[in-house]
């Protein structure tokens, strides 16, 4: 066969498939149809030859065959043939029933000795109860089948060699049960794949519901954290601002400087964060231009606009902070960002914040503690977004956070990170 043979297989194939497809559909709706077509079919093919020339054992049949087969009238002959043919009809809602019915039909018709083309329904039968009956009925079924072809070899036995007879009825026996159990195992395979095709299904959905969930978490809390820091700056340098406009009007155009920076720089940010979330327009490949995601190398400039809203930031790190991967830099901002936002909201002016970020062996250790109140950043017996933010940065590396009031007065706020490789989570 040649490519373009196989090639033009192709529409006939489909054809095919979307006809069955189309049965299948039909038969689903309407089973009866089906059942009916099948008894319909085994008449016109098995029973109506019988009933036109009078069975196997007619005028035209050698002589040793009509002295071996009894030759029923056409009323009995119709009768046998009913109980044969009509529990065809509930083949597949009680196979086991059926088949018990057209097996006793079958064995009072041998012992009659009387031969009859419709004794297909039958193997019918046995074909219908391996594909749709349940599996420990096959046993009795097969005996069942094998004393009755032991009848039949026997009753022929004048006619052909009783062992010959065995041979080819068991063979027919066996391939109806062979015919069946194949077409049963490969539905039951067909379900196993469409069961594990819609399971898969689910689990991406919830996959894409879950990654969304994750994604809204993340970006929220960038917001948070950006949103609030930025804006408690400016609002504290907008009331210095507003107090030195008439002592000291330069330290008022500064301040409005700074507020300008800081909104430009929160713009920014904003604008970075939602720029993930947003797909290319008109189908380009180009996606947003992003800035770099802030590391520790801008906690500095983070503290110089603390210091210029009127708090005192005392900053040191201790190991090597520059060698730390972007996700744990960035991590470690944030948590830097809210700390000093915390205090930025509560602390006084003049309060000074002790900042320390100290890398040691696998461990990464953030301490901030101010000389100001101790006030939590939320209501009483409430945590505030704000450390639930960081403690949910914190835990995408294994670590904790801890805050509460200092020894010595004011604030802490104490994070450890795990930098140990897959000790975090998802990052």
């Amino acid at each position: 066969m040649t490519t373009d043979d196989i090639s033009g297989m192709g529409p006939l194939v489909a054809r095919l498939s979307r006809g069955g497809q189309r049965l299948r559909q039909a038969d689903r709706t309407h089973p009866w149809v089906l059942d009916t077509a099948v008894v319909v079919l085994v008449f016109m093919m098995f029973c109506l030859p019988d009933l036109i020339h009078g069975g196997v054992d007619d005028a035209d049949s050698p002589p040793r065959v009509r002295v071996a087969f009894t030759h029923l009238p056409i009323a009995g002959m119709l009768a046998l043939q009913a109980g044969l043919i009509l529990p065809l009809l509930w083949r597949r809602r009680t196979p086991a029933l059926a088949f018990g019915v057209i097996a006793v039909v079958f064995v009072l018709q041998w012992s009659l000795g009387a031969a009859m083309r419709a004794d297909v329904a039958l193997f019918v039968a046995l074909y219908s109860l391996t594909l749709h009956g349940r599996l420990r009925q096959l046993p009795w079924a097969c005996a069942a089948m094998a004393g009755a072809m032991v009848l039949v070899a026997v009753r022929a036995s004048s006619v052909v060699s009783v062992w010959d007879a065995l041979f080819f009825l068991l063979s027919t026996a066996t391939a109806a049960l062979a015919l069946g159990m194949m077409v049963r195992i490969r539905r039951a395979q067909l379900a196993g794949l469409r069961d594990r095709a819609t399971r898969l299904e689910i689990e991406r959905d919830q996959r894409s519901r879950l990654a969304t969930a994750t994604e809204r978490t993340r970006v929220a809390r960038e917001m948070h954290d950006i949103v609030g820091h930025n804006l408690s700056v400016i609002i504290t340098l907008a009331d210095a601002g507003a107090y030195a406009t008439e002592s000291a009007p330069e330290r008022g155009k500064e301040a409005l400087q700074l507020i300008g920076d800081t909104g430009r720089q929160a713009l920014s940010e904003l604008r970075r964060v939602l720029g993930v979330l947003r797909e290319a327009v008109d189908g380009s490949p180009d996606g947003p231009e992003l800035s770099p995601q802030p590391g520790i190398a801008d906690v500095e400039a983070l503290c110089a606009k603390v210091r210029a809203a009127g708090l005192e930031v005392v900053y040191r790190t201790s190991g090597d902070v520059d060698a730390l991967d972007s996700g744990v830099q960035l991590t470690v901002y944030r948590i830097v960002q809210e700390a000093l936002t915390n205090t930025l909201k509560h602390a006084d002016s003049g309060t000074r914040v002790h900042l320390a970020i100290l890398v040691e062996d696998n461990w990464l250790t953030i301490r901030a503690q101010d000389t100001g109140p101790a006030t939590p950043s939320g209501p009483p017996n409430e945590e505030g977004h704000g450390l639930v933010g960081m403690r949910e940065r914190a835990a995408l590396f294994g670590g904790t956070v801890s805050a509460g009031p200092a020894g010595d007065g004011g604030w802490s706020v104490e994070a450890v990170l795990d930098l140990t490789p897959g000790s975090g989570g998802d990052r």
